[in-house]
């Protein structure tokens, strides 16, 4: 619009300068001409920098635009991150309260484990001496051999009540190796304690607890021929049926079970015996 209204005031100029006529303003009107030409070209030139200008302020805004896009993904892809470490956090928390629950549930079946490895490796060892083989390694050592052994010192004698108290004490506390040994102490130092038919049942029952079935009948048949007026002879006659059949031969536990109906018909052990019966095929 400005080079129009210019050359529009050119024109004019021109036509004033011919009116006034004359070389002399022929010579004027090419220096204005050069002069106007020179203008045009700045302004030209003014033209083309203003839409340079233009042109890098677009580049720059889309620049700007194309940052705010970037950054606005980086942010949201760090806040994602975020909310997974955290996740993962939480999840690590409860799995590793759940690792500290494992880890004791294992413990505990491991101790179990030791214990049920060391009484067969006990009860090995045992059947090893009863069939006079060398034992294969040596026993659990046990609080009683400790107190029998207590720097090459004897322990000190105890009373046949005595003797028999604490080893039935260990029996009920499951210490069964311990209770064994000093139950027959009772019956090696005091054989005609008013306590032996007891001892010798219990000794029994320590096999019977062990499922040594086969050692147990032997136990509790020397109950049963050593002292047959003792107060453990329907219990030895019945655990001995049990033991039979524990063993899979019903044949002898009928036999057993079936001569302690015969001889105490009235007998608790009777009863249960008579219960067990309806258990055979």
């Amino acid at each position: 619009m400005y080079m129009k209204i210019f050359n529009g005031c050119l024109a004019l100029l021109a036509i004033v300068l011919m009116a006034g006529g004359g070389c002399a303003l022929q010579e004027d009107l090419v220096t204005v001409n050069s002069r106007v030409t020179n203008q045009s070209k700045k302004t030209e030139a003014l033209q083309a920098e203003l839409a340079r200008h233009r042109e890098e302020q677009v580049k720059s805004e889309e620049t700007y635009r194309r940052k705010y896009a970037d950054l606005h993904v980086l942010v949201n892809d760090l806040r994602e991150d975020m909310q997974g470490l955290r996740g993962q956090l939480e999840e690590s928390g409860y799995y590793g309260r759940q690792r500290t629950e494992s880890e004791a549930r294992r413990e505990a079946q491991w101790q179990t484990m030791e214990k049920q490895l060391q009484s067969s490796l006990d009860r090995i060892v045992r059947l090893e001496a009863y069939l006079g083989m060398e034992p294969s390694e040596k026993p659990l050592s046990s609080e009683t051999e400790a107190k029998t052994s207590n720097a090459g010192k004897p322990a000190p004698k105890q009373t046949p009540d005595g003797l028999y108290a604490t080893a039935k004490q260990r029996f009920d506390k499951g210490e069964y190796e311990d209770a064994r040994q000093l139950f027959q102490a009772l019956l090696e130092q005091y054989p005609k304690s008013e306590n032996a038919d007891n001892a010798q049942f219990w000794i029994g029952e320590i096999y019977y607890h062990e499922k040594w079935y086969e050692k147990a009948i032997l136990e509790y048949q020397k109950v049963i021929e050593n002292y047959p007026k003792g107060n453990k002879v329907r219990s030895a006659l019945l655990k001995q049926g049990l033991a039979f059949s524990n063993l899979g031969d019903e044949a002898n536990a009928k036999l057993i079970l079936k001569e302690l109906v015969r001889k105490y018909p009235d007998s608790e052990e009777a009863n249960i015996a008579e219960k067990k019966f309806k258990t055979f095929q």
